[in-house]
C-alpha cells in the first residue's frame, strides 16, 4: 500500500538545523515539516511586527532555508511550516529571495494566513479559559490573539500547487494532518482517520523527543549517539497506518518507550485531545515494535471536531528582575544563605512594589523546596532573587540590591548577573468557528 512519508525539522523555533538537512538529503521524504511556534512565540513575534513591519516570521527562517532548499528541491521534498509566526506574507517573500539567491527556480509558495483574530476578540464578549474572567477586563494589555487553525487551508494551499506552505498559528499536528489528507483525499468527516493523523502529528510534533530527545537518563535510559540526535520519520498509509521510524545512521533510536513518552507529552485527557479537526481520541492506542526503530502506531479514533476554537491572547504582564551571585568552598550554603537573609531584609526596607518575589539557592533548594535539601551541602552554591513587578524601575531595584552583594554582603561573592524583561504571557478563550477566515495566497518564483 502506497505510503507518505513524513519528516519533523524542527519542534521548536530555536531547534536543531542539521537533523533537518540529514532528513532532506537522507529520508527519502514526500514532505518536510517545521513546527516552530510555543505559546507565547506570536505574541512575541507581534511585537517585533510592530517594530519593523517587514519581521514578525522566524528568526531562523532564513538559516533554516538557506539549509534545506536545494536538497528539498532536488529531491521533490514539500515543505510545510509555522515559520511565518505574526506575518506569514513577509516570510514566504524572504523565502523567494532565498530561492533565488540559490538560483531556485519554478517554486509556488503557499501563504495561509486568517489565525489573527485580535478585532474578533476585542468585539466579542469572551472569557479566558484558565479563569472564567472577562477578557474585556484585559484589554490594556493585549498584544495579540491567534486561533489555532487547522488543516483546510493547508490543503487548499497544496491543491493549489504549493511546493511550501509557510503559516501563522496553526494546531500543531494539523501541520502533519493537511498532506495526509491531500494526498490520499480523506474525507473531512471520517473521524477515525482523520484520529490516526493527528497521532501520527502529535508522534512527530516535537522532532528530536520521539527519538530519544528529552529522554535520556544514564544508567536508566541510555540513548545511543545522542550526539547526532537524529528527527523522526512518519509513514503513513492510506488506510490511515503509522510508522514512526528514522533515518537509519541517524543518532538516539525509535523505540515503544521513546512513543509513549511522546504520545502523553501535553496531553490532558487522552481520550479527549480537542483539535481544530476532530477530537482524537488516543487512549484505545498501540505501539507495536515492528524492528529496531520502526514502531507502528494504531487504533486512534477520533469523534467530530469542535464547534469553537482555541485562541491564544498575548498579554504584557510586567517586568521579571533576575539578580544571581555565586558563593564556593567551604561554608559556601551558609554564606549564600546569609546573602538572602541580607537581601530580603534590605529589599522589604525599601518599600520596593513587586507582585511576586523568590529568594533560593541554587544547588539546594530552587527545584524542590527545603525538603530534598536536608543533610545535602554543596561545595557551590548560587544565589537568585527573581522579582515580578509592574514597571521595570522597580524590578531594577531589586537586582542592583542582589549586585551590590559584590561589596556589601558575605565574603567570597563572585559571577554577579542581573536582568531585567518583559514579561509576555498568554491566556486562552473559545470563538465560534465561523468567526474565523482563513485565506490562501499563492507566489510564484
Amino acid at each position: 500500500m502506497r505510503s507518505i512519508r513524513l519528516g519533523a525539522g524542527a519542534g521548536f523555533s530555536g531547534d536543531r538545523i542539521l537533523p533537518a538537512i540529514e532528513l532532506a538529503q537522507k529520508g527519502n521524504l514526500d514532505y518536510l515539516i517545521f513546527e516552530c511556534l510555543a505559546e507565547r512565540t506570536v505574541a512575541l513575534a507581534q511585537l517585533e511586527k510592530v517594530k519593523n513591519p517587514n519581521l514578525g516570521f522566524d528568526p531562523l527562517l532564513r538559516e533554516r532555508m538557506n539549509a534545506v532548499l536545494p536538497s528539498c528541491k532536488e529531491h521533490g521534498v514539500k515543505i510545510i511550516t509555522n515559520m511565518g509566526a505574526a506575518n506569514p506574507l513577509e516570510a514566504a517573500k524572504e523565502i523567494s529571495v532565498i530561492a533565488k539567491e540559490l538560483g531556485i527556480k519554478s517554486l509556488k509558495i503557499g501563504v495561509v494566513s486568517g489565525d489573527d483574530v485580535l478585532p474578533q476578540v476585542l468585539l466579542g464578549d469572551f472569557c479566558t479559559m484558565e479563569t472564567g474572567e472577562p477578557i474585556s477586563l484585559l484589554k490594556n494589555k493585549i498584544i495579540s490573539a491567534n486561533a489555532y487553525l487547522g488543516s483546510e487551508p493547508i490543503v487548499d494551499a497544496l491543491k493549489l500547487g504549493a511546493d511550501i506552505v509557510i503559516t501563522g498559528r496553526v494546531s500543531d499536528p494539523a501541520l502533519f494532518l493537511a498532506p495526509l489528507i491531500y494526498e490520499f483525499e480523506w474525507p473531512t468527516t471520517d473521524w477515525k482517520l482523520l484520529g490516526q493523523g493527528i497521532l501520527a502529528g502529535h508522534l512527530l510534533e516535537c522532532a528530536g523527543q520521539v527519538t530519544g530527545g528529552y529522554f535520556a537518563d544514564p544508567g536508566y535510559r541510555d540513548v545511543p549517539n545522542l550526539e547526532n540526535l537524529g528527527f523522526p520519520i512518519a509513514e503513513v498509509s492510506k488506510d490511515g497506518g503509522v510508522i514512526i521510524t528514522k533515518v537509519e545512521d541517524a543518532g538516539g533510536y525509535v523505540t515503544k518507550a521513546t512513543c509513549s513518552a511522546q504520545l502523553l507529552y501535553e496531553i490532558d485527557d487522552p481520550s479527549q485531545y480537542f483539535q481544530p479537526d476532530v477530537v482524537a481520541d488516543f487512549s484505545q492506542v498501540t505501539l507495536t515494535e515492528l524492528s529496531p526503530n520502526r514502531i507502528k502506531a494504531e487504533n486512534a479514533d477520533g469523534a467530530e471536531r469542535p464547534k469553537d476554537i482555541k485562541v491564544t491572547i498575548g498579554l504584557r504582564d510586567g517586568f521579571i528582575g533576575d539578580g544571581q551571585i555565586s558563593y564556593a568552598g567551604l561554608g559556601a550554603t551558609l554564606r549564600g544563605q546569609l546573602a538572602l537573609d541580607v537581601l530580603k531584609k534590605r529589599i522589604e526596607a525599601s518599600n520596593i512594589k513587586f507582585l511576586d518575589i523568590r529568594y533560593e539557592l541554587i544547588g539546594v533548594n530552587a527545584l524542590h523546596g527545603e525538603y530534598l535539601s536536608q543533610g545535602y551541602e554543596p561545595y557551590e552554591v548560587r544565589v537568585r532573587v527573581a522579582v515580578r513587578a509592574n514597571t521595570k524601575k522597580e524590578a531594577e531595584l531589586v537586582v542592583n540590591e542582589v549586585e551590590a552583594m559584590y561589596l556589601n554582603g558575605p565574603s567570597g561573592g563572585g559571577g554577579a548577573t542581573k536582568s531585567v524583561r518583559e514579561v509576555i504571557s498568554v491566556v486562552s478563550t473559545l470563538i465560534p468557528r465561523e468567526l474565523i477566515k482563513p485565506a490562501v495566497l499563492i507566489m510564484d518564483i
